[in-house]
């Protein structure tokens, strides 16, 4: 039975290929080693995918956001990406998010670091990487700049949760105190009251005799 198979494979290999049943297992034999020599060169998708993964430094998880309320705009600036135990956060409008997620844009060495840690309102309305826009003052913008603002505010809503506010600092007015200057100029009012009351005392008498006479 084996005998039979051999010999009807011998009859196709030459009636398929014209060859030979030696030359065709020997060619055959030949393209399966340059075929592992081949492949060996160049390593498959899932080795390569593994290789990888195993240079590929650890990230470590984005914690939840955590909500730090009201602070100054001072107490903002350390948040600004350059301690990693600290959340990144960043102001718009007074209104503080967690963009911890976008590290890559917001973090040290991104392209809107700068803007991290603060309130950038004015900043992000004018498009402007300039130090002293980078604050929450928005007044005198234009229309279209105040629209850009509220496109980014919207942007910020929808992708970053909020987390706190900055804290307005209300200029306190001390009040005035009287000047030397003040003292001075109120002086010759009294002096002058206390000069038409002698000249009103002097007339008086003067009065008096004439009534005498």
């Amino acid at each position: 039975m084996a005998l039979q198979l051999w010999e009807t494979l011998k009859e196709a290999i030459i009636a398929y290929t014209g060859l030979s049943p030696p030359t065709f297992f020997t060619l055959l034999a030949l393209i399966l080693a340059l075929y592992y020599v081949v492949s060996g060169l160049f390593p498959s998708s899932d080795h390569r995918h593994d290789a990888h993964r195993d240079f590929e430094p650890q990230m470590e998880p984005l914690r939840p956001p955590v909500q730090i309320g009201e602070v100054t705009e001072e107490e903002l600036k350390a948040y600004d990406g350059s301690d990693p135990a600290k959340p990144l956060l960043m102001a718009i409008k007074g209104q503080i998010y967690d963009v911890s997620q976008s590290r890559m844009f917001y973090g040290p060495g991104g392209p809107y670091a700068l803007f991290a840690g603060k309130d950038a309102s004015r900043a992000l309305a004018k498009m402007s990487f300039e130090e002293k826009d980078l604050t929450g003052d928005i007044s005198g913008l234009g229309p279209f700049e105040l629209e850009a603002l509220q496109d980014w505010e919207y942007k910020f809503m929808g992708k970053y949760v909020k987390v706190g506010t900055v804290k307005t600092t209300v200029p306190v007015t001390e009040p005035s105190e009287s000047t030397p200057h003040d003292a001075e100029s109120s002086k010759p009012t009294e002096d002058g009251a206390s000069e038409s009351a002698a000249v009103k005392n002097d007339e008086i008498p003067s009065k008096v005799d004439a009534d005498k006479e």
